[in-house]
Protein backbone atom coordinates (compact mmCIF):
# COMPACT_ATOMS: atom_id res chain seq x y z
CA UNK A 1 0.00 0.00 0.00
CA UNK A 2 1.14 3.66 -0.55
CA UNK A 3 2.59 6.06 2.18
CA UNK A 4 0.20 8.49 0.67
CA UNK A 5 -3.06 7.64 -1.67
CA UNK A 6 -4.88 10.63 -2.73
CA UNK A 7 -8.30 10.24 -4.57
CA UNK A 8 -10.32 12.19 -6.39
CA UNK A 9 -9.20 14.82 -4.48
CA UNK A 10 -11.00 18.50 -5.51
CA UNK A 11 -10.97 21.90 -4.55
CA UNK A 12 -12.79 24.60 -4.54
CA UNK A 13 -12.74 28.65 -3.89
CA UNK A 14 -16.26 30.14 -4.86
CA UNK A 15 -15.93 29.62 -8.09
CA UNK A 16 -12.27 28.65 -8.80
CA UNK A 17 -11.57 25.02 -9.03
CA UNK A 18 -7.89 24.41 -8.12
CA UNK A 19 -8.04 20.79 -8.07
CA UNK A 20 -10.41 18.88 -10.66
CA UNK A 21 -10.39 15.08 -9.07
CA UNK A 22 -6.62 14.53 -8.63
CA UNK A 23 -5.29 11.23 -8.35
CA UNK A 24 -2.02 9.82 -7.25
CA UNK A 25 0.28 7.69 -5.24
CA UNK A 26 2.89 8.56 -3.09
CA UNK A 27 5.20 5.81 -2.34
CA UNK A 28 7.39 6.35 1.12
CA UNK A 29 11.29 7.03 1.39
CA UNK A 30 10.29 8.56 -2.13
CA UNK A 31 11.25 11.87 -3.82
CA UNK A 32 8.66 13.43 -5.83
CA UNK A 33 8.77 17.19 -7.96
CA UNK A 34 5.59 18.68 -9.07
CA UNK A 35 5.78 21.43 -11.99
CA UNK A 36 3.36 23.82 -13.35
CA UNK A 37 2.27 27.07 -14.28
CA UNK A 38 1.42 29.39 -11.84
CA UNK A 39 -2.14 28.59 -10.47
CA UNK A 40 -2.11 24.90 -12.09
CA UNK A 41 -2.48 23.61 -8.61
CA UNK A 42 0.30 22.13 -7.16
CA UNK A 43 0.60 24.34 -4.49
CA UNK A 44 -2.75 23.80 -3.25
CA UNK A 45 -2.20 19.93 -3.73
CA UNK A 46 1.02 20.39 -1.50
CA UNK A 47 -1.14 22.06 1.08
CA UNK A 48 -3.45 19.38 1.26
CA UNK A 49 -0.95 16.36 1.84
CA UNK A 50 0.40 18.77 4.85
CA UNK A 51 -3.34 19.10 6.46
CA UNK A 52 -3.04 23.17 5.97
CA UNK A 53 -6.29 22.65 4.23
CA UNK A 54 -9.39 20.08 3.43
CA UNK A 55 -10.44 19.46 0.13
CA UNK A 56 -13.99 19.80 -0.85
CA UNK A 57 -14.13 16.63 -2.06
CA UNK A 58 -12.34 13.21 -2.40
CA UNK A 59 -9.96 11.16 0.12
CA UNK A 60 -6.16 11.62 1.19
CA UNK A 61 -5.17 8.62 2.88
CA UNK A 62 -2.04 8.57 5.28
CA UNK A 63 -0.92 4.77 6.03
CA UNK A 64 -4.51 3.85 5.37
CA UNK A 65 -6.22 6.95 7.25
CA UNK A 66 -8.16 9.48 5.74
CA UNK A 67 -7.01 12.88 6.55
CA UNK A 68 -10.85 14.26 6.42
CA UNK A 69 -11.90 11.97 9.14
CA UNK A 70 -9.43 14.05 11.51
CA UNK A 71 -10.64 16.79 14.00
CA UNK A 72 -8.48 19.79 13.94
CA UNK A 73 -6.60 19.04 16.95
CA UNK A 74 -5.38 15.81 15.61
CA UNK A 75 -4.22 17.79 11.92
CA UNK A 76 -2.58 19.95 14.00
CA UNK A 77 -1.01 17.15 15.56
CA UNK A 78 -0.53 15.84 12.38
CA UNK A 79 1.20 18.35 10.89
CA UNK A 80 3.65 19.02 13.94
CA UNK A 81 4.70 15.66 14.19
CA UNK A 82 4.44 14.00 11.24
CA UNK A 83 5.02 16.90 8.65
CA UNK A 84 8.09 19.37 7.97
CA UNK A 85 7.53 22.00 5.64
CA UNK A 86 9.69 24.41 3.57
CA UNK A 87 8.54 27.48 2.22
CA UNK A 88 9.90 29.73 -0.24
CA UNK A 89 9.84 32.50 2.31
CA UNK A 90 11.45 31.17 5.80
CA UNK A 91 8.83 32.33 8.54
CA UNK A 92 11.51 32.73 10.85
CA UNK A 93 10.48 34.76 13.53
CA UNK A 94 12.58 37.35 14.24
CA UNK A 95 12.32 37.96 17.81
CA UNK A 96 14.01 34.55 18.48
CA UNK A 97 17.71 33.79 17.68
CA UNK A 98 18.09 30.66 15.21
CA UNK A 99 17.90 28.04 17.54
CA UNK A 100 14.97 28.99 19.34
CA UNK A 101 13.25 29.18 15.82
CA UNK A 102 14.03 25.54 15.11
CA UNK A 103 13.32 24.35 18.69
CA UNK A 104 9.84 25.65 18.73
CA UNK A 105 7.71 23.55 16.57
CA UNK A 106 9.78 20.56 18.57
CA UNK A 107 9.00 22.43 22.22
CA UNK A 108 4.91 22.63 20.78
CA UNK A 109 4.86 18.97 20.45
CA UNK A 110 6.54 18.02 23.14
CA UNK A 111 9.61 16.84 21.94
CA UNK A 112 12.77 16.17 24.73
CA UNK A 113 14.92 19.82 24.26
CA UNK A 114 18.57 17.54 24.80
CA UNK A 115 17.46 14.80 22.05
CA UNK A 116 16.44 17.43 19.54
CA UNK A 117 19.83 20.33 20.07
CA UNK A 118 21.62 16.76 19.39
CA UNK A 119 19.92 16.45 16.26
CA UNK A 120 20.10 20.32 15.48
CA UNK A 121 23.88 20.36 16.22
CA UNK A 122 24.30 17.61 13.64
CA UNK A 123 21.73 19.42 10.55
CA UNK A 124 24.17 22.46 10.79
CA UNK A 125 27.24 20.95 10.67
CA UNK A 126 25.86 19.31 7.61
CA UNK A 127 24.58 22.24 6.10
CA UNK A 128 27.35 24.43 7.26
CA UNK A 129 25.36 26.72 9.47
CA UNK A 130 26.97 26.21 13.25
CA UNK A 131 27.51 29.77 13.54
CA UNK A 132 24.19 30.84 12.66
CA UNK A 133 22.67 28.95 15.41
CA UNK A 134 22.72 32.14 18.07
CA UNK A 135 22.34 34.70 15.77
CA UNK A 136 18.76 36.55 14.60
CA UNK A 137 17.41 35.81 10.96
CA UNK A 138 17.84 39.23 9.98
CA UNK A 139 22.14 38.80 10.48
CA UNK A 140 22.14 36.29 7.92
CA UNK A 141 22.03 35.75 4.30
CA UNK A 142 18.92 33.99 2.13
CA UNK A 143 20.62 30.79 1.55
CA UNK A 144 21.31 31.10 5.35
CA UNK A 145 18.21 31.82 6.33
CA UNK A 146 16.60 28.87 3.98
CA UNK A 147 19.30 26.46 5.71
CA UNK A 148 17.74 27.24 9.10
CA UNK A 149 14.10 26.57 7.69
CA UNK A 150 15.46 23.17 6.43
CA UNK A 151 17.02 22.49 9.94
CA UNK A 152 13.79 23.42 11.17
CA UNK A 153 11.46 21.23 8.88
CA UNK A 154 13.57 18.19 9.61
CA UNK A 155 14.50 18.37 13.41
CA UNK A 156 11.61 15.93 14.32
CA UNK A 157 12.46 13.50 11.66
CA UNK A 158 9.34 13.53 9.25
CA UNK A 159 7.86 11.05 7.59
CA UNK A 160 6.45 13.47 4.90
CA UNK A 161 8.76 16.82 3.99
CA UNK A 162 6.66 19.17 1.42
CA UNK A 163 8.87 22.15 0.14
CA UNK A 164 6.79 24.99 -1.72
CA UNK A 165 9.26 26.91 -4.16
CA UNK A 166 12.15 26.30 -1.60
CA UNK A 167 14.71 27.86 -4.20
CA UNK A 168 12.30 30.63 -5.37
CA UNK A 169 14.38 33.26 -3.47
CA UNK A 170 17.82 31.80 -4.14
CA UNK A 171 20.40 32.58 -6.74
CA UNK A 172 21.35 29.88 -9.36
CA UNK A 173 24.53 28.21 -7.63
CA UNK A 174 22.26 28.40 -4.08
CA UNK A 175 19.37 27.07 -5.48
CA UNK A 176 21.19 23.45 -6.75
CA UNK A 177 23.25 23.59 -3.19
CA UNK A 178 20.09 23.24 -1.30
CA UNK A 179 18.09 21.19 -3.51
CA UNK A 180 20.70 18.77 -3.31
CA UNK A 181 20.90 19.18 0.53
CA UNK A 182 17.03 18.48 0.20
CA UNK A 183 17.27 15.42 -1.30
CA UNK A 184 20.52 14.01 0.66
CA UNK A 185 19.04 14.68 4.07
CA UNK A 186 15.28 13.29 2.85
CA UNK A 187 16.66 10.16 1.97
CA UNK A 188 19.40 9.91 4.96
CA UNK A 189 15.79 10.62 7.14
CA UNK A 190 14.01 8.34 5.40
CA UNK A 191 11.20 10.80 4.45
CA UNK A 192 9.25 11.16 1.20
CA UNK A 193 10.00 14.02 -0.37
CA UNK A 194 7.67 16.29 -2.60
CA UNK A 195 9.24 19.31 -4.10
CA UNK A 196 6.57 22.22 -5.58
CA UNK A 197 8.67 23.88 -8.57
CA UNK A 198 8.66 26.09 -11.67
CA UNK A 199 12.42 25.96 -12.29
CA UNK A 200 13.27 23.18 -14.79
CA UNK A 201 16.88 22.75 -12.97
CA UNK A 202 15.71 22.33 -10.33
CA UNK A 203 12.99 19.51 -11.28
CA UNK A 204 15.62 17.78 -13.09
CA UNK A 205 17.10 16.73 -10.29
CA UNK A 206 14.29 14.46 -9.73
CA UNK A 207 13.14 10.87 -11.63
CA UNK A 208 9.21 11.10 -10.00
CA UNK A 209 8.01 14.21 -12.01
CA UNK A 210 4.46 15.07 -11.82
CA UNK A 211 3.43 17.62 -13.66
CA UNK A 212 0.07 19.73 -13.18
CA UNK A 213 -2.20 21.61 -15.52
CA UNK A 214 -5.19 23.78 -14.62
CA UNK A 215 -6.09 21.61 -11.55
CA UNK A 216 -5.31 18.23 -13.27
CA UNK A 217 -2.54 15.63 -13.22
CA UNK A 218 -1.41 15.29 -17.19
Amino acid sequence: MALFQIENVKKTYGKVHALRGVNLSLEGNSQYVICGASGSGKSTLLYLLGGLDRPSEGRILVEGKDLSSYDDESLARYRNLYVGFVFQFHFLLPSMNCMNNIMLPAQIGGATPSDLKENVQVLAEKLGVTHCLKKYPYELSGGEQQRVNIIRALSLRPKLLLCDEPTGNLDSENSMKVTSLLKQLATEYQSTLVVVTHDDKVAAHFDNKISMVDGSVV
